[in-house]
């Protein structure tokens, strides 16, 4: 680890969050499982907060232990994580939020 660079752990709220957002299986409509996420969108979370930490926004003005990406996804829609600065330095990954409604991709009414 270079000092460039953070620890990122994910807490169990983080992945209650995951959980309780994504089905356990890949739905017929291709909804992304929990494990999808996990696969395809967490270690860009994880390289985000380890290298750009200090770069992301607060999430609450004054208080720069808090910061939260906001970002599109790869098999959804997009998403946001709250990581907080622990005592030891890393970053907890503490909160998640995903949006998988990517209607906006599909042009329902066959025009342009």
């Amino acid at each position: 680890m270079t000092a460039d660079r953070r620890r990122v752990r994910a807490t169990a709220a983080f992945f209650d969050d995951v959980d309780r957002q994504l089905p356990a299986e890949r739905t017929a409509d291709g909804r992304p499982s929990a494990h999808d996420f996990q696969v395809f969108e967490l270690l860009g979370v994880v390289e985000a907060f380890a290298t750009q930490f200090d770069a992301l926004p607060e999430l609450i003005p004054g208080r720069p232990e808090y910061r939260i990406l906001i970002a599109a996804g790869r098999i959804v829609a997009s998403y946001s994580v709250v990581g907080q600065l622990a005592a030891d330095g890393a970053v907890e990954l503490i909160e998640l939020e995903v949006d998988t409604d990517r209607g906006w991709l599909i042009d329902d009414d066959g025009g342009d």
